[in-house]
């Protein structure tokens, strides 16, 4: 903007044309004698450009009332404005117009004369009143005007040194007041009623008041800025010296790596095609990043929380493979037996192949250890093509590692959950939950309490990680938890879970396994060929019974792992010849046996009675001894048994007295003996409600000096009527049976369903017998045993007089040997 003396005289002299086409201007209010350039787009703007040079190069400048209006109508163009003479144009490249104005004189609207295709307008000069006569109150007004420019000048407002020469040197008042007041920077609104003011006094007494306050306004913010410079520390010393840095970057062309930054984690979210409220809140976050200083502690968490968000796979999916045939071919190949497991695998793919949408199931393997419990994982996620995460649960004490942590803290992370689906990247792995019953808890929560919200079909669509803090939609992960116990897993947990028993293996079984999975493994890992080593049956048979005594295979597969050692020391010092592992050279590699079954030419014993028990780790075989001693009544427990144990002994042991007569014991017998019952071995807590007949057996042959059959186990509750009740864990007794070489397994009769789950090539081994009354049982594990046939008789009951309306009926079952 210029404004040039011999201009002022110039058009002081020009005529201005009654009509001349209008130019609406925006952003600007032009004044006469300024000289400056506009940039014409509007169709409308170019076709009044394009007359005016037609004619005498007179053109109408108003500025427009709504800045933003692209087709002002003439009621939205200000009335006052000033005609202009175009001294340049220049066509652009992209179809705008470059013009560069001198303003001559201030003109009014009249009239719209036309208005396509552009406005053309009937203008009124405005004719200024001479400037008055010189006077002292005139003089201190200019004085005081450039007085107060150079003040905001000093202040650090931009004006051109050109224009401050003029100033200084122009005398004319009311162009004074023109030229001050385009280059300090007024609203559009102030700038247009300066304009409007016709006498040049009072315009520039205006002009005055406006300097006054920019002049306040400017010390004030000196000031502001002043007291922030003085309590700016050294990382905001920096920020602002790296933000001075940043615009000079950009200025010169260059790139800054925390703008590149920013623009990728914005691409990364838009990409992480996540739901619209969860991106929303991410967006929200890294507008927070970018006002936030880089070095602040508050960036680095913002900074790593919108890592995780854009990792974390909230619409990335694998693709189901619903080729059950393909499926179970998959299984079969990893896994032998466990029939009811890869049956419910495959009724999940036939129903999700039959539905699209459906919830992950939610499964528990609950086994000892060592039978394929995770393993089977691993081939469930590959038979459905989908991705295996596992997380184990055992010792863990802190809710957060499910939740995770509020962000707040120091080293926040994601819940084991989060992770785990960010490790898998996608939102339906197969989740694996290991040891899920040895979950603990503390004063930081339980984590039990954390996985109801997990494992809950109707709550994990919404599941909320406190480090998230956004909803994330767990009903695609098919979880599976495995446990070696549920009686430790809380009852809520429990009941969210479809819990499927996986019980120990046979012998056939874990022969099957070796030869066809175990060996092979082994042999590779030690670095032998199947050409090298051989293992017949019969060798890995001798392993199974005198080697391991368990329920799984881990020991089984280290005992092989040892023999493959053994021949690749051999085989590295040379030895080229093929090893043949049988049973007679088993123990030259590995030493005797670890486990000797019992000889079976022993003779039947007085109070030894074999029983079977249940444990984590699979059934086992229990020995219960009994013995009678001349004393005073004493019974005396040891082998370290517990509560329920010691309740089966006294409950046996009333049964006992209780029959006296039945079984043909003295009236006083029981106050000149003693009873001790043992259960080897000592060390060994022992506890359970399923050693009450076996306890019952052992008293009565030890009290009635009868021996009691080797080759016969059992397992039963007692009631004080000699009824016998069911058991837990039959499949695992009966395969330690097995192991131990037992013929006869006495079971209750109510247990008798249960024998549907055994192998039956187990059941062709031995002989169940079933029974419900301990006097079948003594019957049965007795040498030449029978009961004394005793008449019944009417208990001696106290005479009551019956109830009228009440008929009392009473019956007692007879007993028989």
């Amino acid at each position: 903007m210029d404004i040039t003396t011999d201009a002022i005289q110039e058009t002081e002299e020009l005529k201005i044309p009654e009509r001349l086409p209008l130019l609406p201007v925006r952003d600007v209010v032009v004044y006469p004698y300024m000289i400056l350039p506009l940039f014409v787009g509007r169709e409308m703007s170019i076709n009044a450009v394009d007359k005016a040079l037609a004619g005498d190069r007179l053109i109408f400048l108003a500025t427009q009332k709504d800045l933003g209006d692209d087709e002002p109508s003439p009621e939205a163009i200000y009335q006052v404005g000033t005609v202009a003479m175009i001294m340049r144009m220049l066509k652009l490249p992209d179809g705008r117009v470059k013009v560069l104005v001198q303003g001559l004189a201030k003109a009014r609207i009249v009239s719209f004369e036309s208005l396509e295709p552009c406005f053309e307008v009937k203008l009124e000069r405005i004719i200024e009143p001479p400037p008055p006569e010189e006077s002292l109150e005139l003089e201190a007004l200019v004085r005081a005007v450039k007085d107060q420019l150079g003040k905001i000048i000093t202040l650090g407002k931009a004006v051109s040194p050109e224009v401050i020469v003029i100033v200084e040197n122009m005398q004319d008042i009311g162009s004074l007041a023109d030229l001050v007041s385009s280059n300090i920077g007024l609203k559009v609104e102030e700038a247009q009623r300066l304009l409007e003011i016709s006498d040049p006094v009072e315009r520039l007494k205006k002009v005055n008041e406006l300097l006054a306050k920019e002049h306040e306004l400017l010390s004030m913010q000196t000031k502001i800025q002043t007291a922030a410079k003085e309590e700016m520390g050294k990382s905001q010393k920096e920020y602002y010296l790296r933000e001075q840095l940043r615009a000079i970057q950009n200025e010169l062309g260059e790139s800054d790596s925390r703008t590149e930054e920013m623009t990728e984690i914005r691409k990364a979210i838009e990409q992480a095609k996540m739901p619209a409220t969860i991106e929303k809140e991410a967006l929200k976050q890294l507008g927070r990043l970018e006002q936030m200083h880089p070095d602040s502690a508050e960036s680095g968490m913002l900074r790593t929380f919108l890592d995780w968000m854009v990792e974390i796979p909230w619409s990335r999916s694998t693709r189901d493979s619903l080729d059950i045939k393909r499926a179970q071919v998959i299984l079969d190949e990893d896994h032998y037996g466990l029939e009811k497991i890869k049956e419910r695998i495959l009724e999940f793919l036939a129903v999700r192949k039959l539905r699209k949408k459906m919830k992950g199931p939610i499964l528990c393997f609950v086994g000892p250890p060592g039978v394929g419990k995770t393993s089977l994982g691993k081939s469930i996620a590959r038979a459905m093509g989908r991705k295996f995460v596992r997380m184990s649960l055992g010792g863990m004490r802190d809710e957060a590692e499910i939740r995770g942590h509020r962000r707040t803290y120091v080293g926040a992370l994601p819940g084991r959950i989060i992770q785990g689906l960010k490790q898998a990247a996608t939102n339906n792995p197969v989740f694996m939950l290991d040891e899920l019953d040895k979950l603990g808890s503390d004063f930081r929560g339980d984590p039990s309490s954390a996985l109801l919200e997990v494992l809950d079909p109707e709550q994990n669509f919404m599941f909320s990680d406190h480090y998230i803090n956004l909803p994330f939609n767990l009903s695609n992960v098919m979880f599976i938890a495995t446990a070696n116990q549920v009686d430790t897993i809380p009852g809520p947990l429990l009941d969210r879970m479809e819990v499927i028993n996986l019980s120990g293996y046979t012998e056939e079984e874990k022969l099957e396994i070796a030869k066809r999975y175990l060996v092979p493994r082994q042999t590779k890992e030690n670095g032998i060929t199947p050409k090298i080593i051989t293992f017949t049956d019969e060798s890995i048979k001798t392993l199974i019974s005198g080697y391991t005594r368990e329920a799984g295979l881990r020991n089984l597969e280290r005992e092989i792992g040892g023999v493959c050692r053994k021949v690749a020391r051999q085989v590295a010092e040379g030895d080229k010849r093929r090893f043949l592992i049988n049973a007679a050279n088993v123990g030259k590699y590995l030493g005797p046996p670890k486990f000797i079954r019992e000889p079976e030419t022993e003779k039947n014993e007085i109070g030894l009675v074999t029983g079977l028990a249940w444990t984590p780790v699979g059934g086992e075989i229990l020995h219960i001894e009994a013995s009678i001693m001349t004393g005073k009544g004493a019974l005396t427990l040891t082998g370290h048994l517990g509560d329920v144990m010691k309740e089966s002994v006294q409950a046996a042991l009333s049964w006992i007295r209780s029959k006296g007569k039945e079984l043909n014991l003295a009236d006083d017998l029981f106050q000149n003996i003693e009873i001790h019952v043992h259960v080897p071995a000592g060390a060994i807590p022992k506890d359970g409600p399923s050693a009450g007949i076996t306890m019952a057996t052992a008293l009565v042959s030890a009290l009635t000096r009868t021996p009691v059959r080797r080759d016969v186990a059992m397992t039963g509750e007692i009631t004080l009527r000699g009824k016998i009740l069911p058991i837990g864990g039959l499949k695992e007794k009966i395969l330690a049976a097995v192991r131990g070489g037992i013929k006869t397994i006495i079971i209750p009769a109510q247990n008798e369903k249960d024998l549907a789950d055994i192998p039956k090539a187990i059941l062709k081994k031995v002989q169940i017998i079933t029974a419900k009354e301990v006097e079948e049982v003594l019957t049965v594990a007795l040498e030449n045993f029978s009961f004394i046939e005793v008449p019944a008789a009417e208990p001696a009951l106290p005479q009551k007089k019956p109830r009228v309306g009440k008929v009392l009926v009473t019956s007692r079952k007879g007993v028989s040997a």
